[in-house]
């Protein structure tokens, strides 16, 4: 709760809405919650700002968690509002930040449908030409993004299936070889179903692969341990926890088909996570290391990609953990992934920012920490650590990253100051950042007109105008 007295919090709308999935009008919330109508209906309009007190007075009377109310709108805030107006289809109009803020804070709905509306319309700039003699109608959210967004509102946390898998580990060992020997014996026992490790060449490209006639699950010598294990836990899983999986495909309602086939995958994957990494136990591994990623990775036997991904799952009431995003980068700089959680920094729609270290690190054993700072002063702390190259894929880069706040709690931040330490300081990306001294631009900022001159050469390439 002191976290959140530390700013003025401004959330009418969310506050109207509430009331209004209540059935109240003003003046039977008003009563409810011991104020004035006047009063409230000056917090919906945001000329006031919610106190601690009337928020703990909410969270009594309504039974609201109060983080979740005061978390951040995942799709449509500020930031991406003002990314998406800046798209060259109505650059021209010169939408005002200050309009923008309004439509972002007052009208989250809104904000929301403009966002989903470009990137249905990004994903048909992407379609080739020839997709108009295609047979049948082409999806109008791209499955990826549409999973994406599933996962960001859900908060990457999905109740039932973490609490099944939680179960089922509770009769399991904690060692990971231990464990792995356990899950071939109750997937054989208890579903018919053998394990079996193959020479590569035999699957041809495959790392795995699930023999229904013969009930085999064929697994490519290539994989490492934790790849094997994760197999065997996906499998298990796939079987033991497939009414919870079919629920919650059911709750959030596929628009197409391939859409719910990355849906079960995704689901099941996660399921298989939280068996290997059971919530209570694996959250108090993460405190007691200070998240100590190599210890936590050699402890329950997973990748670092693994790793990540569970911990940006972290978000049971009551016992969340830091809200991490998490972002996997190939060697060109390039987000093949990404987690936004409570905070991510950069555009959602383009790349980072060339000031964000993460895509340089290459060591697979060691954790490259950087302190960087976004246009409006906020700090965040990122953790990269290199992926091994294998057959599975090339080399790339896993960063983890959270608001500074967070860094006493994490050991790979130790002898950072983040609160006066010097810190990096990154925009969303090149085309909308307005920082006029940065050296490693690649492009004018959208936002401004370029002020050129053959007199002179600034440092920073393409200068730019203030207003």
């Amino acid at each position: 709760m002191a976290e959140l007295t530390d700013r003025k919090l401004y959330l009418g709308p969310k506050l109207r809405v509430l009331r209004r999935e209540l059935g109240l009008n003003q003046t039977q919330m008003a009563e409810e919650l011991g104020v004035s109508p006047s009063y409230l209906n000056h917090l919906e309009r945001n000329q006031r700002p919610l106190t601690a007190q009337m928020l703990l007075r909410l969270a009594n009377t309504y039974d609201i968690d109060i983080r979740d109310f005061t978390a951040q709108t995942q799709e449509g805030g500020p930031g991406e509002l003002s990314e998406i107006l800046s798209d060259a289809l109505v650059r021209d109009i010169g939408i005002a930040r200050d309009e923008v803020l309004e439509v972002a804070e007052n009208y989250p709905g809104v904000s929301e449908a403009i966002a989903r509306f470009y990137r249905a319309l990004s994903d048909l700039r992407q379609l080739p030409g020839e997709a108009a003699d295609r047979s049948g109608p082409a999806p109008l959210v791209a499955p990826i993004d549409w999973l994406r967004e599933t996962i960001s509102r859900a908060g990457n946390y999905f109740a039932e299936i973490d609490a099944g898998a939680e179960a089922i580990a509770a009769d399991l060992p904690d060692d990971p070889a231990l464990l792995q020997a356990e899950l071939r014996a109750r997937l054989k026992e208890r579903h018919g179903m053998s394990v079996q490790v193959v020479r590569g060449d035999v699957l041809a490209g495959t790392l795995r692969h699930y023999d229904m006639h013969r009930r085999r699950l064929l697994l490519s010598e290539r994989l490492p341990p934790s790849g094997r294990l994760f197999a065997i836990a996906y499998h298990l899983c796939a079987q033991e926890l497939a009414d919870a999986i079919a629920a919650q495909i059911a709750r959030v309602a596929p628009p197409d088909e391939d859409s719910r086939r990355l849906a079960v995958m995704a689901l099941t994957n996660y399921a298989a996570a939280a068996l290997i990494m059971p919530y209570d136990r694996f959250r108090q591994a993460t405190e007691q290391s200070r998240h100590d990623l190599p210890l936590l990775r050699d402890r329950f036997g997973v990748s670092t990609e693994q790793l990540a991904h569970r911990l940006t799952s972290l978000n049971r009431t009551g016992a969340r953990g830091i809200p991490f995003f998490m972002a996997r980068i190939d060697r060109a700089g390039i987000v093949s992934k990404r987690f936004d959680g409570e905070a991510w920094p950069f555009a959602r729609f383009g790349g980072t920012c060339p000031r964000w270290d993460a895509h340089g690190t290459q060591d697979a054993d060691r954790v490259v920490p950087q302190l960087i700072e976004t246009l409006d002063g906020k700090r965040f702390l990122t953790l990269a650590i290199g992926l091994p190259q294998g057959a599975a894929r090339g080399r790339g880069v896993i960063a983890l990253g959270c608001e500074a706040k967070h860094g006493g709690r994490i050991v790979h931040a130790d002898g950072i100051d983040l609160d006066k330490g010097d810190a990096t300081e990154v925009g969303p990306t090149c085309h909308l950042c307005e920082r006029r001294d940065c050296p490693d631009r690649a492009l004018p900022p959208v936002t401004r007109a370029l002020d050129l001159h053959s007199y002179e050469r600034t440092i920073a390439p393409f200068p730019f105008r203030r207003v």
